[in-house]
């Protein structure tokens, strides 16, 4: 872990005065950080810090003081598209949740002062555990503890649909009614806002997701990103989570939204990969199949599985505009020291778009 001596160049600094003398912010100022906790009566003495996850939007820290751990959470550097990376809704969603026995880190602090850090940004709890990607704990390699990894992912995505959305605070974090109608649309938007080059097939997308479109059968929190890399799993077995990460997308809408992200981006030995399958482990013999996680939500939720196909040409559409997004500024140069997923979309956008038309033949 880098300590709180140690500044990393433009990433991270130690002083405001260093932040001030740069030509773009950096992501931690560690002495407003360490204001910030001794405000919040969170540990005591020097920081050090270390930058964890996988992720292409928000940025999650891991932050050591004496004997406590903690996370921070913030979004990107400004400026920020109008309505996203909103860290305040994001930790409010969690306190929801949390207090709903979901499965999710505790709140411990917000900020909303953005000259702190020039953005808002959250402390929770650490948990301890492990984040599957292409490989599994040893005690979690077995074939018996695969299938038990994979039916809690399903269940865990299952027992997050079954919250009840009426509870005060919960129904005031979306807009249900009409939720698959503004994610076309939205999207659709998009594209012509994030994209330097021509593919019809984003638009020939949109107009059959629209012609096609089905009715919601009910209305849950929907994570909006829920896959493995975004599970924190217990290292011993047998396998459990212990928590879901990265709520950035998270609203009230049609369940199925989830589950068609979650089968259209997951990693099956029988299916073709592509730059959204994030833990590779899974075509290994003894995780379960697609098709096998859908047979477990149906049994747990007793929704009808016959329009997965829309979700999941959904799922990949909506992939391929945001990929495209990460692509042109990584084309602009705003992607520094990406030398690997930047220049994979080039040909990883096409390739998930021609995923997703292959879909709509399941319908």
């Amino acid at each position: 872990m880098q300590t709180g001596m140690k500044p990393d160049g433009v990433e991270v600094v130690t002083t405001t005065a260093e932040a001030r003398a740069l030509p773009s912010p950096p992501l931690l100022i560690l002495d407003a950080v360490t204001a910030f906790f001794d405000e919040q009566g969170l540990g005591a003495g020097p920081l050090a810090w270390e930058r964890i996850g996988d992720g292409q939007s928000n940025i999650t820290y891991r932050i050591q003081r004496g004997d406590q751990t903690y996370v921070l959470r913030r979004g990107p550097r400004p400026p920020l598209p109008p309505s996203t990376h909103d860290m305040v809704r994001e930790a409010r969603i969690q306190q929801l949740l949390h207090a709903e026995g979901v499965l999710v880190p505790r709140i411990l602090a917000v900020c909303s002062d953005e000259s702190v850090l020039g953005v808002p940004f959250y402390v929770m709890s650490f948990v301890e555990g492990v984040v599957i990607t292409d490989a599994a704990p040893p005690a979690l390699t077995p074939v018996v503890q695969r299938e038990a990894t994979s039916r809690a992912v399903v269940d865990t995505l299952a027992q997050l649909h079954r919250v009840d959305v009426s509870r005060p605070g919960l129904a005031e974090l979306g807009r249900p009614e009409g939720y698959l109608e503004r994610q076309v649309r939205r999207f659709s938007g998009l594209w012509d806002t994030n994209t330097t080059r021509q593919l019809p097939q984003v638009q020939d997308l949109a107009r059959w997701l629209e012609t096609n479109r089905p009715d919601s059968q009910g209305v849950s929190v929907v994570h909006g990103d829920y896959r493995m890399g975004n599970l924190l799993f217990r290292g011993s077995a047998p396998a459990a989570v212990l928590g879901i990460l990265d709520w950035e997308m998270a609203t009230l809408g049609d369940p199925l939204a989830d589950l068609g992200y979650l089968t259209a981006t997951y990693s099956d030995a029988a299916s073709a990969p592509t730059v959204m399958e994030l833990t590779p482990v899974t075509r290994e013999p003894g995780y379960w199949s697609r098709a096998q996680l859908v047979d477990r939500y149906a049994e747990q939720t007793g929704l009808d599985m016959a329009a997965l196909p829309w979700y999941q040409v959904l799922a990949l559409w909506k992939s391929a505009i945001f990929c495209e997004a990460i692509y042109t500024r990584w084309l602009q140069g705003e992607r520094p020291g990406d030398e690997v997923f930047g220049p994979s979309l080039e040909t990883g956008v096409p390739h998930l778009l021609q995923q997703a038309a292959r879909h709509m033949h399941d319908l």
